[in-house]
């Protein structure tokens, strides 16, 4: 069995476990919660909103389908039905899934860094908005000419890696009304929850946990630690007065580099503070600060970040620390843009429903996402695949276009058929 086809059974397994809202014996011919969660997420995992149309119709013409060999399903279910019975599944069902693709043989790897530790970044991001369509787990704003909008967001986790492409997806944690809460939810509130449900199974990765200045708090900061993590926190000086207090005046110990790249020359100066508190109390955590400034060959800065870490920050170790704090953009650009604009439509209404189903259209189109990236570092043919269409979206256009018209019987049959008709047809 290969590594996506192990996925998808683990996956048809928990889909087989999901709620069933229908009453009584089942009927022969009735569709299984496998058939429907695994035909929802194959739209997501193929990139095609047509998928299952497509099959529908090799179904008859055939027999069989795609749908049967490549995802063991026994019927395709109609969009409509599929909506109506996930409406009610819970989101966190799918949650183990996301670790299982981090385990993978040859997933985790290239993801490691400072001696062997994994990075996880944090971020929020909306993906549905509206002024029509709501249901009780929207939050709202009022806009400037008296409206309502309804939305929906998500704190995300993502395992990064400086100077690496690929990026892990991890579970979401939806940012959403919470029961007996005055106040909308926020990433702040969000993100505790994450450390809390998911902290203990990510501890033993060692992970070192990124954000942006909203995170760099002592109450996230003192979370990340009670879960077996430490941080990488971006500190801008406005917002942290008693660090800027602190580094007024202080002797800052400096380290340069100077490179040359294809005749341009580059300095970067990295600075760092041990021992700083987090705010002005008695109960403050301890820090250390470092800063990255780079200047071009005429002296000029092009870029300059702060952070605060609880890991030792030392000459040998600032380079390396800062790289990856550096790496936190990746939720942004290699993730959530990702999602967004190259075929995935996040922000795309495959179903509002008036329960969960918006969270978890959302959740398998992220598992999607990160069954995508376990493929692509732990199988050989997933990357043959790819090289031979010579980008990743046109692989994904020949995925589509194929499975449209033929059956495969595995994985590996389409995979390398995808790859020899760089050659010949298959």
């Amino acid at each position: 069995m290969t590594v996506l086809e192990s996925l998808i059974a683990e996956l048809k397994d928990v889909c087989a476990g999901l709620p069933d809202q229908r009453k009584g014996p089942r009927r022969d011919g009735e569709y299984t919660m496998a058939d429907i969660g695994l035909s929802a997420f194959s739209v997501f995992f193929m990139g095609s909103p047509s998928f299952l149309g497509h099959q529908r119709a090799l179904a008859e013409g055939h027999g069989r389908s795609n749908c049967q060999t490549l995802f063991g399903m026994t019927a395709i279910p109609t969009d409509a039905y599929i909506r109506q019975m996930l409406d009610h599944a819970p989101p966190a069902s799918f949650d183990p899934l996301f670790f299982k693709a981090i385990e993978t043989d040859g997933v985790r790897a290239p993801f490691q860094r400072l001696g062997g530790r994994v990075l996880i970044a944090l971020d929020g991001t909306e993906h549905f908005c509206s002024r029509k369509i709501h249901c009780s787990h929207c939050s709202t704003r009022k806009r400037s000419d008296g409206g309502t909008e309804y939305f929906h967001s998500f704190l995300g986790a993502s395992i990064v890696a400086p100077g690496h492409q690929q990026v892990l997806p991890l579970p979401p944690e939806f940012i959403a009304p919470q029961d007996g809460a005055e106040k909308q939810d926020c990433e702040r509130n969000a993100a505790k929850r994450w450390l809390a449900r998911h902290g203990p199974a990510a501890a033993h990765l060692r992970p070192v946990f990124l954000g942006d200045d909203l995170f760099a708090c002592q109450p996230i900061a003192a979370v990340i630690q009670q879960a077996g993590g430490n941080f990488i926190l971006t500190c801008k000086p406005a917002s942290h007065q008693t660090i800027t207090e602190y580094l007024t005046g202080a002797e800052l110990e400096e380290h340069r580099q100077t490179v040359v790249t294809r005749g341009k020359r580059t300095t970067t100066i990295y600075r760092r503070l041990s021992a700083v508190p987090m705010r002005a109390t008695d109960d403050a955590l301890i820090v250390n600060w470092f800063s990255i400034e780079i200047l071009n060959g005429k002296g000029k800065r092009t870029y300059y970040n702060s952070f605060i870490t609880d890991l030792p920050v030392t000459a040998s170790t600032v380079a390396e620390l800062a790289a990856c704090g550096r790496a936190r953009w990746k939720i942004e650009n290699e993730t959530f843009n990702v999602l967004k604009t190259n075929g995935y439509n996040l922000e795309h209404n495959f179903g509002h429903g008036k329960e969960t189903l918006a969270s978890v259209l959302v959740t398998l189109n992220l598992l999607a996402f990160a069954f995508h990236t376990a493929a692509r570092l732990a199988m050989l043919a997933w990357r043959e695949a790819v090289i031979a269409r010579g980008a990743t979206y046109r692989f994904f256009e020949h995925l589509r276009t194929v499975t449209a018209y033929v059956v495969f019987e595995t994985w590996d049959h389409l995979l390398r058929s995808i790859a020899a008709a760089a050659v010949r047809p298959p």
